[in-house]
């Protein structure tokens, strides 16, 4: 769990949900963009410290949990979130760490929903959503043309969901295509997270989107998919776009 450069992330404003409060939780590389019925940052400044020890402690024991690219085995004793983060990158083909952003953005929104019936939590692109209306998170795409004219519309019947991007074009973390935007929805966050770099791998230009889709057709437990290069889109699954303003 390295830093990386501070970049702006003017996306986060792309959930709809003026309704809600906004509030932020950063901890060292940890940056959450949190919104629920009211400022819960106390709260959840709790969560993130819990769940960052348990992994900073477990990547102690297991320096390989940090590095690998490749799926890792499931040992037989690990707190909840490590092997939730295996499992995932077992399913997607990819290392543990792939899901970090998903899985504690997933594990701080379940706690927080204790105090609130609706919370949204934004962590690097990666979104936990559990609604009581419905919303439209738009789809950051870096330099394409699309950035900000399409977005997501999300059910409050389908959450708690994941809806997670991740890009070859955009961002510091780490992929090997050229994807502007891959957004893997799930209702595991976590799974979403990994099935996102995974199928955002594979993708190095335009021709790669149908080859993508089925390839992320493939990972058990993904409901949906949409890939932006440059002005092409492709989509497939329980997604339902929409024009947006943003």
């Amino acid at each position: 769990m390295k830093k990386t450069a501070y970049q702006p992330r003017t996306y986060r404003h792309w959930v709809e949900g003026k309704d809600l409060t906004a509030f932020n939780v950063t901890v060292k590389e940890t940056d959450l963009y949190i919104r629920a019925a009211s400022d819960l940052s106390r709260q959840a400044r709790r969560s993130v410290l819990k769940y960052r020890k348990q992994l900073e402690d477990y990547i102690k024991k297991d320096p390989e949990f940090l590095t690998s690219l490749k799926p890792l085995p499931v040992p037989p004793s690990a707190p909840p979130i490590v092997l939730a983060m295996l499992a995932a990158g077992r399913l997607a083909g990819v290392g543990p760490m792939a899901a970090v952003a998903g899985a504690v953005a997933q594990e701080v929104g379940r706690e927080l929903l204790e105090f609130s019936p609706e919370v949204i939590v934004e962590n690097g692109g990666d979104i936990f959503l559990k609604i009581s209306r419905k919303r439209t998170v738009g789809i950051y795409a870096g330099d394409s043309p699309l950035t900000g004219k399409i977005g997501l519309v999300i059910p409050p019947e389908a959450t708690p969901l994941g809806v997670c991007t991740s890009s070859g074009t955009v961002g510091p973390s780490l992929s090997f295509g050229k994807a502007d935007a891959v957004v893997a929805v799930a209702p595991d966050t976590t799974l979403a997270d990994a099935a996102a770099t995974a199928i955002a791998n594979r993708v190095g230009g335009a021709d790669d989107i149908e080859a993508a889709i089925e390839f992320g057709q493939g990972i058990a437990g993904l409901t949906g998919l949409v890939i932006i290069v440059g002005d092409r889109v492709g989509a497939w699954g329980d997604v339902s776009l929409c024009e947006t303003g943003t």
